[in-house]
């Protein structure tokens, strides 16, 4: 057979494979993240997948939690360039920092699931968040850039600023305090406005504060057009 059409025998096999990984992939990250012990068995049957697929891509526990870490840690950084595509980029490091919060917050059984094989005696380490770390330092250089917030500003300074994320308990109703979390590390990351004006001075060279002009009412207020 021509080298041409084993080729082309064989992409609908390496893609069928893919979907097959992928949904494998969903499916753990929705399953673990339920419960952190769930059973291989029944990630692979509502996976749709028989049991020699599944162990193919995933031969044991340890090698399917750590790669539905990686997975859902990428889809986050991923979210960055999108969002700086169709977002100014002030809007968008706001946007991917509630995403970021997001996963945070509901993936709290996939913490324990990735706590569970790599606290084992002898097991994995934990990947570290470089993709997360990466797509964290891109938003803010081009906001730097952009000069929608201060110079100078690191990944790891971003990090240890909403450090407080992570003491936030995700069983209660988490979404409030954080978003009030981010506004205030948000603020915090904003470029400096320039200082204000010195005060004007009165006719006399003097620099007591000119008084407010009152109303009608002769209380002081905005001045009459």
């Amino acid at each position: 057979m021509p080298q041409s059409s084993r080729d082309n025998q064989d992409a609908p096999l390496r893609s069928d494979a893919q979907r097959n990984r992928e949904r494998i992939l969903e499916v753990a990250t929705e399953e673990l993240t339920r419960r952190a012990d769930a059973p291989l068995s029944a990630i692979a049957k509502k996976a749709g997948v028989g049991q020699g697929t599944f162990y193919r891509n995933f031969p044991h526990r340890e090698a399917l939690v750590l790669e539905v870490y990686r997975y859902e840690m990428q889809q986050v950084a991923d979210a960055a360039t999108q969002l700086l595509a169709t977002r100014e980029p002030e809007q968008a490091l706001r946007e991917w920092m509630d995403r970021l919060a997001r996963f945070a917050m509901t993936k709290a059984g996939l913490a324990d699931a990735i706590r569970l094989v790599t606290c084992a005696p002898g097991g994995p380490a934990k990947p570290g968040p470089t993709p997360v770390l990466d797509a964290a330092g891109l938003l803010l250089r081009v906001n730097e850039e952009a000069g929608t917030i201060r110079p100078g500003v690191s990944a790891d300074d971003f990090f240890l600023a909403i450090g407080g994320l992570w003491q936030v308990d995700p069983r209660e109703d988490w979404q409030p305090r954080v978003t009030r979390l981010l506004d205030l590390v948000m603020d915090g990351l904003r470029a400096v406005t320039p200082s204000r004006p010195p005060p004007p001075r009165n006719t006399d060279g003097n620099t007591e504060p000119v008084p407010a002009p009152r109303t009608a009412a002769g209380r002081p207020g905005r001045p009459f057009p």
